[in-house]
């Protein structure tokens, strides 16, 4: 649900057009044509600077501060197209050991008055094999300095019981082609998926990937980073339980957050109702409650991707003030369009330089 990439035609005067479409079908559109023109001349016709603005973590050199978001690109066909618009990182995603068609349509939702989206999807891709194959054809992001994240999860088929075997499938199907590997247990869509971010099963599930990563990490000769993607809807004592067990498992990174269940920022308005998870403006504050208290529990070490409502520079700021390192776009840049990427960029190279500083001793 996004654009289709044409200079006579500035995102002003597509998204109306886009937005007259089903959600899912504009969405699909645009990435078809942005798959079938990367990397021919068409590219130049949506492709942007990159802001320079450079910081190391770990391990990681990214060009700049502003990622997009999994699960706008789930099979990652798009990853040079995307890649062209300015971003320092792509995360691409979420991938299934198998493919799956995800859940019945329809299962996107816009809530324009809100800026906002509502999506049940269900970790629709194309399975492992096919998503690593689109990994390795993209070219010229990589080329460019651009780092490449793999989000990984569990099949709708698999009892949460044996969710585990399916991540450890994932790790170590994109372990080779990742620069860092994100770890999915937040999703509403998959049932019964968010209960791994309780005691026992995040425990068990940290304890057994980081083992797989270390035996990885010596096959390949590289140690790829790992982080955890968790929601929104966590109170004080999860999130303090979360921070605890990355720590223990010397797990890389969090990425908060994911989409909301919560409705109470979009009642009475069309299609808010729909089951799925909530993205965009409403779920900003959410999203910095979290980020906030990991970084107090975290220290100033861990690297935290701050995603969620991110609509504007000024949004791009107010994450890194509760606390994140990078931020993370998907609904606002289907509201916003590309622009969107240099406007976040740019604001978040222009962070007070005793801000920047502190942080970087801190590290």
């Amino acid at each position: 649900m996004l654009w289709l990439p044409s200079a006579a035609l500035p995102y002003a005067l597509a998204r109306p057009f886009l937005f007259g479409l089903d959600p899912e079908a504009a969405h699909d559109l645009t990435l078809d044509a942005l798959a079938r023109l990367q990397n021919t001349p068409a590219m130049c016709l949506w492709a942007r600077p990159r802001v320079h603005d450079p910081v190391t973590l770990a391990g990681l050199t990214f060009p700049n501060r502003v990622g997009l978001a999994a699960g706008l690109d789930k099979n990652g066909r798009c990853i040079d197209g995307l890649g062209a618009m300015g971003f320092g990182f792509i995360e691409v995603g979420t991938v299934t050991p198998k493919a799956q068609p995800g859940n019945p349509k329809p299962r996107m939702f816009r809530l324009k008055d809100a800026q906002a989206l509502i999506n049940r999807l269900g970790f629709n891709n194309g399975g492992l094999e096919a998503f690593v194959a689109n990994v390795q054809r993209a070219r010229s992001f990589r080329a460019a300095g651009g780092i490449v994240g793999l989000n990984i999860g569990k099949n709708a088929a698999t009892p949460i019981e044996q969710a585990v075997d399916d991540y450890l499938l994932g790790l170590a199907g994109v372990y080779p082609h990742a620069d860092y590997v994100t770890v999915n247990i937040s999703s509403p869509n998959t049932k019964n998926l968010r209960a791994l971010q309780g005691d026992a099963a995040l425990d068990a599930l940290l304890a057994a990937l980081r083992a797989r990563r270390d035996e990885l990490a010596g096959q390949f000769d590289r140690q790829v980073p790992m982080f955890l993607k968790i929601a929104p809807d966590l109170d004080e004592a999860q999130i303090d339980l979360i921070a605890a067990t990355l720590t223990r498992h010397g797990i890389d990174g969090v990425i908060a957050t994911n989409t909301t269940v919560a409705r109470d920022r979009v009642l009475g308005l069309p299609h808010a109702d729909e089951a799925g998870g909530l993205s965009g403006a409403p779920v900003f504050e959410a999203s910095n409650r979290v980020i906030a208290r990991l970084r107090r529990q975290l220290g100033p070490r861990v690297p935290i991707i701050g995603v969620g409502g991110v609509m504007s520079g000024d949004d791009a700021r107010a994450k890194r003030d509760a606390g994140a390192d990078l931020v993370q776009v998907y609904t606002g840049l289907i509201y916003r369009g590309p622009a969107l990427v240099g406007e976040a960029a740019r604001a978040l190279a222009a962070a007070p330089a005793a801000r920047r500083s502190a942080r970087a001793a801190a590290s």
